[in-house]
C-alpha cells in the first residue's frame, strides 16, 4: 500500500511539473515576443514595429521621397540616431512665389546710362527658365509620441544654394519722334545662398515603411541680395529602408 501511495505521488508530481513547464514556456514566448517588438532589430532587411506600430529599428536607416512646396524636390534623410538626422533636398524652387521679387530686379539688370537722351525701357514680363535649389540640413528630433504615437518634432539648421536663370522681355522707346518702339529680350543668372533654420514635424506609423513630414524653413541670402529673408517649406513623404 505504501508503494502504491509513493507511485501515485510520483505520478502527480511528474504531471504537475510537466504542466507548469508548459505554461511557463508559453508565457515566456509571449514575453519574448513583446520585448522583441521594443528592442531594435532588423529581420531580412526590414524594419520591426513596436507595440504602437512605430518604427523601432537599429540606426542608421534611410528615407527617400518627394517634397511638395517650395521647393518641389527629391528629398533624402539619413537617420543617424534616435536624436540626430541629416537631410538633403534637390529640386526646383516655386518660381511663381518670387514673381514680384524678380520683377523688381529688372531695373538692376539694365544699364540706362547707355541709352540715348530721352530714350527709355519698359518691363513687359519675365520667366524663370531654370530654378535649381539644393538644401542640406542637420536636424535634432524630439519625441512627442505622448501627443500622438509615431509623432516627432524636429529643429535644425542648414545651408541653401539656388541658381536661377531668368529671361526678361521689354520694350525700347527711342527718343526720336515717330520712331517705332522695339521689342527686346535678355537673360541673367542669379546665384543665391545662405543659412536656413528649420522647424518640422514627422509622423511614422510604420505598418507601411513610409513617413510623412511637414516643415518650415527660414532662409537668409548672403550672396545676390545680402540680408534678404524668406520663409520656405513644404510637406512630403519618404520611403524608409
Amino acid at each position: 500500500m505504501l508503494k502504491v501511495r509513493i507511485l501515485l505521488i510520483l505520478l502527480l508530481t511528474s504531471f504537475y511539473v510537466k504542466h507548469s513547464f508548459g505554461q511557463r514556456s508559453k508565457n515566456g514566448g509571449i514575453s519574448n515576443y513583446s520585448q522583441s517588438k521594443h528592442k531594435p532589430s532588423k529581420v531580412a532587411g526590414s524594419k520591426q514595429k513596436n507595440a504602437d506600430g512605430l518604427l523601432d529599428s537599429k540606426h542608421p536607416y534611410h528615407g527617400l521621397g518627394l517634397k511638395f512646396g517650395d521647393p518641389f524636390a527629391i528629398t533624402y534623410k539619413y537617420y543617424a540616431s534616435s536624436r540626430f538626422s541629416f537631410a538633403a533636398d534637390v529640386g526646383r524652387a516655386s518660381s511663381g512665389l518670387y514673381g514680384r521679387h524678380f520683377k523688381d530686379k529688372f531695373s538692376e539688370y539694365i544699364v540706362t546710362d547707355t541709352l540715348s537722351q530721352g530714350a527709355s525701357l519698359s518691363y513687359i514680363t519675365h520667366k524663370a527658365l531654370t530654378d535649381i535649389i539644393v538644401e542640406g540640413k542637420i536636424l535634432y528630433h524630439i519625441d512627442i509620441t505622448k501627443i500622438s504615437p509615431g509623432l516627432q518634432l524636429y529643429v535644425g539648421a542648414g545651408w541653401e544654394w539656388k541658381r536661377t536663370r531668368l529671361r526678361y522681355d521689354f520694350f525700347y522707346y527711342p527718343a526720336e519722334s515717330g520712331a517705332e518702339n522695339e521689342f527686346g529680350r535678355f537673360e541673367r543668372t542669379r546665384i543665391t545662398m545662405g543659412p536656413q533654420l528649420v522647424l518640422g514635424i514627422e509622423y511614422g506609423s510604420f505598418r507601411i515603411p513610409v513617413s510623412a513630414f511637414m516643415e518650415l524653413e527660414y532662409f537668409t541670402d548672403i550672396q545676390a541680395d545680402p540680408g534678404w529673408q524668406r520663409f520656405e517649406g513644404g510637406v512630403g513623404l519618404r520611403y524608409i529602408f
